[in-house]
């Protein structure tokens, strides 16, 4: 009797200590699994357009993206569009721009696997940096957690995961001659091996199904290899072809299309010839003229993230503010005590009292003033909900068409059109 009794005992004594164990266990892992949740900061930023946005009815693809430029001037520009789901800061913290059971602006002409738009499944995240430099430690830690819920969440695989770079594609131009692969190499960093890993990706995808497919055809033969190559040494050798020290000159392998992608007849881009000779994107008629050894500067008009330049910040005249185009009637002036004038409406007296703080907008035209009688509607038509219109303000406030809304354009607001 007393054997049975200490036996038992003995059972119940072992019992509750594997119990004990188990719950021992299943905490240490929640409580992993909670701290590793923690270290994901996320914080709101909702973009106006947020609630304008329509629900996806599915979600299939994660798409990744660089912002190309530093920390808060991609979070206002992505906020001001509503272009991603997320945005990644350097320092780890992340910023909800769209609901993710909405639609967000992030992919643009876009297909994978035969499948077109693919902004109406998928999710995008932004990730402040640059397609060809690495990403912070604090990035990726965030990164990481980010992908593990939203994966789970909406049940994702590894090899749905793609970069902007692999999705993008551009219709026939005068490069090309059939719809093309190649158009953003936005993200490309994503798809190497060593950083998805890190990132919790266990697989990637192998080839680019539309063009084993023919519906587009290959035209940057680097970031294909890169994308999808096995072998380390085929990307080394594709670099050294494609990535010297000076990528942004033309030459026999670099065309302005290559360096510039779809901006390159931007008003944005601009080429500096061998000369000095200084043209916009979209005044150059002749591209077969453009001389190797022009050097191609991007994003022009876009300094410190605003669409405008300030004299005695940018430089000290209108003329090495806005180049060739500062007389132009597409380029205004806002002095800051309230003034406006075209270019055209300048002569050289005029040029050299422009005073600091002047802002300029190159390819710009000023198409009228919102008044109690006249509204942006009538100024500019449907282009006022347009990205590329511009409200300045009485006080000097500039908001695009995305960011206003008509019945509440303060009298005495210039508008501004894109030329």
């Amino acid at each position: 009797m007393d054997g049975s009794t200490g036996s038992n005992g003995i059972c119940r004594s072992r019992c509750r200590f594997t119990g004990w164990m188990i719950v021992l266990i299943l905490g240490m892992i929640l409580s992993t699994d909670a701290a590793t949740a923690a270290t994901l900061r996320i914080s709101n930023r909702y973009s106006p357009l947020n609630r304008e946005r329509q629900l996806r009815e599915r979600t299939d693809y994660i798409v990744l993206h660089t912002t190309e430029g530093s920390d808060e001037p991609s979070l206002r520009r992505i906020q001001r569009g509503g272009l991603a789901h997320y945005v990644v800061m350097r320092d780890g913290r992340v910023y909800r721009v769209i609901s993710r059971s909405r639609v967000a602006k992030h992919a643009g002409l876009s297909m994978w696997n035969g499948r077109q738009h693919l902004d109406q499944v998928s999710l995008g995240i932004e990730v402040v940096g640059y397609h060809n430099r690495p990403i912070t430690g604090q990035q990726e830690a965030a990164l990481h957690e980010l992908l593990r819920q939203l994966q789970s969440v909406y049940d994702i695989d590894d090899d749905q995961v793609l970069t902007h770079s692999m999705v993008a594609y551009g219709n026939r131009n005068r490069w090309h001659k059939h719809a093309h692969r190649g158009r953003k190499r936005c993200g490309m960093l994503f798809a190497q091996q060593g950083l998805r890993e890190r990132l919790g990706l266990e697989a990637r995808p192998a080839r680019d199904p539309d063009v084993e497919a023919g519906r587009l055809v290959v035209a940057d033969p680097y970031l294909a290899t890169l994308l999808y190559a096995t072998e380390p040494q085929a990307v080394i050798v594709a670099e050294s072809r494609f990535e010297g020290s000076d990528v942004n000159v033309i030459t026999a392998d670099r065309t302005a299309w290559f360096i510039a992608r779809e901006e390159y007849a931007s008003a944005s881009t601009v080429y500096v010839l061998p000369g000095g000779q200084r043209q916009r994107g979209d005044e150059i008629r002749d591209w077969s003229r453009i001389p190797r050894g022009t050097r191609v500067l991007l994003d022009q008009e876009l300094v410190n993230g605003q669409p405008w330049s300030v004299i005695g910040r940018d430089g000290g005249t209108a003329s090495e503010v806005a180049g060739a185009a500062h007389a132009k009637a597409t380029t205004i002036y806002f002095l800051p005590d309230g003034r406006v004038y075209r270019g055209d409406q300048l002569n050289e007296h005029g040029f050299r009292k422009l005073p600091t703080g002047t802002r300029v907008f190159v390819g710009f035209r000023l198409a009228g003033e919102v008044t109690q009688r006249r509204t942006a509607y009538e100024i500019c038509g449907p282009a006022y909900r347009n990205d590329t219109t511009l409200y300045v303000l009485p006080g000097g406030t500039v908001r695009n068409g995305r960011e206003i809304r008509e019945n509440r354009i303060p009298g005495g607001t210039r508008v501004l059109v894109a030329s």
